[in-house]
């Protein structure tokens, strides 16, 4: 042992180990040197012949950590005043930095704003076994409220005034004197007598040569000592990597209360409006901290301006360019080609379809994408089969590089296009492709409404079963209504009106009167500004007789669809517009109490539709007739009819129409004691109707089957 072995100790440790070494209070120097105490062990230690038990006790007080004992704790780490969430890669981060973990310590990766500093420098406070925290940071710049604001005094610029500051907060200056490449060598060998926690911050404004200098220098770090990375690049290393995500609803709500002390604006938004902002965030702290200070300020009185002001704003004071300006520049064409198809995107999207928008070569776009994954940037499943781009950066995409996203754009619009027309309309056996395809559809839409009326009227024709059959109904109604808007704006009053007409069908299947009259009266204003024939005019007192029939207005809808009859019936006897006028107005004959016309009507359309092959008509007719039958308690024939009504509506994909004959069944069977072989049935019409949100009344009923059926009882209503 020598003296320099003490001289690289805590004073702490020096105290402690002077304590067990039996040096007597009265000759350990006080307020003086680190040095000077050192000398003073050594000195007495050499006069009691004492120098091999100073050594067996520096060997031991150097293995235990510092909680162990009485001594203090040196720490850099910046205070923290409050922390929420965060709880499992908490658990994780100190699970990796006790002593016997294998590695280094943490990589801690994100996105910017997402709270990677806050975790570490919790992480930091609550682990417990080291004598010496330090804290160096590489941020160059930070954000407020008012804008960005770059960091001077505290930035280290590269890995030699890293390590140059790391020896300094060890307590050696002399480390900054040696040459540049012995300094490392230097700190490691300080840091093998102390068990220290080495925290760096931001190491991606680091190069990569600079970075990786700082990886070699962690990957040998003493067995006692652990260090916490934040970048917000991920890199393949020998450590466990933490990488972060949105802030949970809860804790983001438990921040926005704990910034509401110091804001009064915030202060007096409700529960509904901070909901709001966390959403509008997508959970980012530093988007939620950014946001929040906005309000009460000139241009942001409320979370909605604040909103607005976020997706635009001025060059000095733009979150986006905070978190996401320094990427530009370093994406390659095929990245931004992916990015840009991303952008269009609202949900994961698959590898193909990428492909496909970006028109690059699969192997291209996987490699792309995964190295857009490691850096933070994208958000992949464990397979990294499907990417999403989180929307506050599609939105600066969009802004920043306009025409790549354009691009993307029209060869996505010409897909989906192809795809629609080539399944949609009754093409009922290809609605399963369009299902597949959904999220390309979807993210197509907003596209169609921009772009031409004639395109955008063509789509929502091919569209219509297939959102109707699948339940798609705000899907359906956000389209249709935005289509029926650019169709009037276009002169286009033919379209205008279908797509009123369509809306008010959706209307209806949520058990919504009073817009289904709206739609109604629009549809016949349109058709009037057309001068369109008789069929169409037709269609709107059809329309209307739906509006009176939700309402329980019995004559007025029956009167309206028996006029709508008339009509279809003086341009073709047998049709599927006299099918579906005739089952209308037995559903309407049947609700106001007159079975026999009902009965007969039912059985009318049922085999026009058979005869003309209106395989929709037949399916809705039987359906109906197996309905009808229950009311008769004619429990065998409800059932058969039941049955085959579901075969064909599962045929054709229609939703509600399954669930109806499955709750018919469930009620069948049970009414014949065969309860247990409806429960399954009565389970769907549930299941179904829950998913669909459709008219509260028939969800009620199908509950009371279905909770009758797990019962084993017979009286179902």
């Amino acid at each position: 042992m020598e003296l320099d072995d003490l001289k690289k100790l805590l004073p702490a440790q020096l105290k402690e180990l002077a304590h067990r070494f039996g040096l007597p209070p009265e000759h350990v120097p006080q307020g003086i040197s680190q040095t000077e105490e050192a000398i003073t062990l050594w000195n007495y230690a050499s006069f009691q012949n004492g120098l091999p038990r100073l050594a067996e006790l520096l060997d031991t007080i150097q293995q235990e950590p510092l909680a162990n004992s009485s001594t203090h704790v040196y720490s850099s780490i910046p205070n923290q005043p409050y922390f929420f969430g965060r709880e499992a890669e908490l658990a994780s981060i100190t699970d990796a930095l006790h002593p016997e973990s294998r590695g280094w310590g943490i990589l801690i990766d994100g996105p910017g704003g997402i709270g990677k500093t806050w975790l570490a420098i919790r992480a930091g406070h609550v682990t417990t076994h080291f004598q010496r925290k330090v804290f160096l940071s590489a941020k160059v710049r930070h954000l407020t409220p008012h804008g960005e604001e770059k960091t001077e005094d505290f930035m280290l610029r590269n890995f030699i005034a890293l390590i140059s500051d790391l020896a300094k907060e060890l307590g050696d200056n002399g480390i900054a004197r040696l040459a540049e490449n012995e300094r490392a060598n230097e700190v490691k060998r300080a840091l093998s007598t102390q068990t220290t926690l080495i925290i760096v911050d931001n190491l991606e404004t680091f190069d990569k040569a600079e970075q990786n200098r700082l990886y070699q220098f962690l990957n040998r770090l003493p067995e006692r000592c652990k260090a916490i990375v934040t970048s917000r690049r991920r890199s393949d290393i020998d450590a466990r990597i933490v990488r972060l995500d949105r802030l949970d609803a809860d804790s983001a709500l438990q921040l926005l209360t704990e910034l509401a002390h110091n804001n009064r604006a915030l202060a007096r938004t409700d529960a509904s409006e901070r909901q709001t902002l966390y959403e509008i965030t997508q959970g980012n702290p530093l988007l939620l901290r950014w946001t929040a200070g906005q309000l009460g300020r000139g241009h942001c009185r409320t979370v909605a301006e604040a909103y607005k002001f976020l997706s635009n704003a001025p060059p000095d004071n733009d979150p986006l360019e905070y978190i996401f300006g320094d990427l530009l520049d370093s994406f390659s064409d095929t990245e931004t080609a992916c990015l840009a198809a991303l952008s269009l995107f609202t949900q994961p999207a698959k590898v193909e379809w990428i492909v496909d928008i970006a028109d690059i070569a699969e192997v291209q776009a996987q490699t792309a994408l995964e190295d857009l994954t490691d850096r933070a940037l994208l958000i992949s499943d464990a397979a990294e089969e499907v990417f999403s781009l989180p929307p506050l950066a599609a939105v600066f995409l969009k802004r920043k590089r306009p025409d790549s996203v354009a691009r993307a754009g029209e060869r996505l619009s010409d897909t989906v296009y192809a795809w629609v027309l080539e399944n949609g309309y009754d093409e009922h056996e290809r609605f399963p492709k369009l299902e597949a395809e959904w999220p390309s559809i979807a993210a197509a839409l907003p596209l169609f409404v921009a772009g031409d009326n004639r395109r955008l009227q063509n789509l929502c024709d091919a569209l219509f079963q297939f959102l109707d059959f699948s339940g798609r109904w705000d899907e359906l109604l956000d389209l249709f209504q935005q289509a029926e808007s650019k169709a009037e704006a276009s002169g286009d009053f033919d379209n205008a009106a279908w797509r009123a007409y369509q809306a008010g069908m959706a209307y209806f299947r949520r058990g919504q009167a009073a817009a289904v009259l709206a739609c109604a009266e629009r549809a016949a204003a349109y058709w009037q500004q057309a001068k369109a024939g008789a069929r169409e005019q037709a269609i709107a007192i059809h329309l209307h007789g739906i509006g009176h029939e939700l309402e329980k207005h019995w004559p007025q809808a029956i009167a309206a669809y028996q006029e709508n009859l008339d009509i279809q019936r003086s341009l073709s006897p047998e049709s599927e517009d006299v099918a579906i006028a005739l089952n209308d107005l037995a559903n309407a004959e049947e609700a106001s109490g007159d079975d026999s016309a009902a009965e007969r009507d039912y059985r009318e359309a049922l085999r026009i539709a058979k005869k003309i092959n209106h395989r929709e008509g037949v399916a809705n007719c039987t359906g109906n007739l197996a309905d009808l039958m229950l009311k008769q308690d004619n429990w065998r024939e409800a059932e058969r009819l039941a049955c085959e009504a579901l075969d064909l509506a599962e045929a054709l994909g229609r939703q509600e129409v399954i669930a109806a004959d499955c709750w018919v069944l469930a009620i069948s069977l049970a009414k014949q004691g065969r309860a247990a072989e409806g429960l399954p049935y009565a389970q769907r019409a549930v299941e179904i109707y829950t998913r669909l949100r459709v008219d509260p009344e028939k969800l009620k009923k199908a509950q009371a089957t279905l909770a009758a059926c797990e019962a084993g009882e017979p009286s179902v209503t």
